[in-house]
């Protein structure tokens, strides 16, 4: 790696080099001192070289002259040879592969972390990141329960570090122009949200517990969830249906409409919520269901998420489509958003795809066409990062929608309970067992501290 040369590396050389161990106890981070562009160069450390950091890899670092990758870190030696053969392939520099992500940390050098790992592992490399002077963009969702996705924000707050969440939705134009729309009241009060995730995905067929393949971390892989044997569903990507690890599909994928739909609609935190669902059409080694419906109140409006995984005839935008001014077919599009109002009704489309809004009489009155937001979700990122703005999926927000999906999870697993919300302290009102489900037992020593 290239040696420090920008002021702020200079202004890091003294004490940056902060260890985890120091951090983890409390220990204030250096504030990074920064140039005046984005366009300056960035050193960057990844945390998981699979489907997402492979593709931030292959899509998004590789173009970009100003994102220096020099770490990788995964707990596969697989995926981390993959990895590094994209970053040398593109730059024809060889990163450092390391298996703990805490030595990235470690190193002053490094301004980025970003963080794409499993669901479980999102929050406490976020807040150690924070404690040692990083900035982060963390994958969706934020976390894996209530209570840690508070923790990341407080350390995002008391470290003052930009913590962007992947929901990239949040940072196309077409999106903006859509909150700009509805902002106006073109749709006179809105007060019904339907949110789409029906799709079709593989049942997961049951699999016996077999030895830890060569090359492998398993322990590491599991982190602050429970000890177990290594089995192939509870490892790469089947790991989304186990509760352990994440939340099923409202987090896997629906996260990002939910998301979207809350921007849209402009509410923060909702009143109530309930849920009900089950595994209906696969009987299948996934916990997580495959058809369930949640349901949220605000203040005079109610949004209602419907999720199935057994649906062929529902598709998600096609990807050649995305960023083109050609709308997908609403009629059978898998992910997206409904907002109705007393003036008309709008269909949104998340990760491009568009909008259009009719009046009450079925009359097309706007539209915008939909771009893929990923590259100025990064764009964004790295802008925050010069000018220390709140980025636009910050963690605040990333953590709002995840909660969203997280309570509602909450309600359908005790069998599609109302449940109460109280948006002040994060719980629950009268409902003790439901407040058990707010936070996860931690596994030594990967254990979310009380005080970041």
């Amino acid at each position: 790696m290239a040696g420090p040369t920008s002021s702020r590396r200079q202004f890091l050389k003294g004490a940056a080099g902060v260890a985890v161990g120091l951090t983890a106890a409390g220990r204030p981070a250096q504030v990074r001192a920064r140039g005046a562009s984005a366009n300056e160069k960035f050193v960057v450390g990844l945390m998981g070289t699979g489907g997402r950091g492979a593709w931030l890899l292959r899509e998004e670092f590789a173009r970009r002259a100003n994102l220096e990758v020099a770490y990788l870190c995964d707990v596969d030696d697989e995926r981390l040879g993959r990895a590094v053969k994209l970053v040398e392939d593109a730059t024809g520099r060889r990163p450092k592969v390391v298996k703990d992500f805490r030595r990235i940390l470690d190193d002053g050098d490094v301004d980025l972390f970003f963080n794409a790992t499993p669901d479980h592992w999102h929050a406490l490399p976020t807040i150690l990141a924070c404690q040692a002077g990083k900035d982060v963009y963390v994958e969706k969702p934020a976390s894996h329960n209530v209570w840690e996705g508070r923790k990341m924000v407080e350390a995002a707050r008391k470290y003052n570090r930009i913590v962007q969440v992947g929901t990239q939705t949040r940072s196309g134009p077409y999106t903006k122009a859509a909150v700009e729309f509805l902002r106006a009241g073109k749709l006179g009060k809105v007060h019904f949200v339907r949110v789409l995730n029906m799709k079709h995905r593989d049942p997961v067929p049951p699999r016996l517990d077999e030895p830890v393949p060569a090359g492998v971390d398993y322990d590491m892989w599991l982190g602050a969830a429970p000890a177990r044997p290594f089995n192939r569903n509870h490892f790469h990507y089947s790991w989304h249906w186990y509760w352990a690890y994440s939340g099923g599909d409202i987090i896997n994928d629906g996260v990002h409409q939910i998301d979207a739909a809350r921007l849209l609609i402009g509410r923060d935190w909702p009143r109530s919520v309930i849920s009900t669902g089950g595994k209906f059409a696969y009987d299948d080694a996934k916990e997580a269901p495959d058809t369930q419906v949640a349901l949220w109140e605000f203040d005079d409006l109610l949004m209602q998420f419907d999720l199935t995984l057994w649906t062929p005839h529902m598709v998600k935008t096609p990807w050649d489509l995305r960023d083109t001014d050609t709308f997908p077919d609403w009629s059978t599009n898998a992910t997206q958003i409904e907002v109705h109002g007393t003036g008309g009704f709008m269909k949104f489309g998340r990760h491009g795809g568009g909008w259009q809004a009719w009046d009450k009489d079925g009359k097309l009155i706007d539209e915008g066409h939909g771009r893929h937001p990923h590259g100025p979700h990064i764009d964004n990122f790295l802008e925050c990062v010069v000018s220390r703005a709140l980025p636009a999926a910050d963690i605040e927000q990333g953590h709002r929608s995840t909660v969203l999906c997280e309570i509602a999870n909450i309600s359908c697993r005790l069998g599609g309970r109302k449940l109460t919300f109280d948006a002040a302290n994060e719980t629950f009102v009268g409902d003790n067992e439901a407040n058990m489900y707010l936070k996860r037992l931690y596994r030594s020593p990967w254990v979310v501290p009380e005080t970041v």
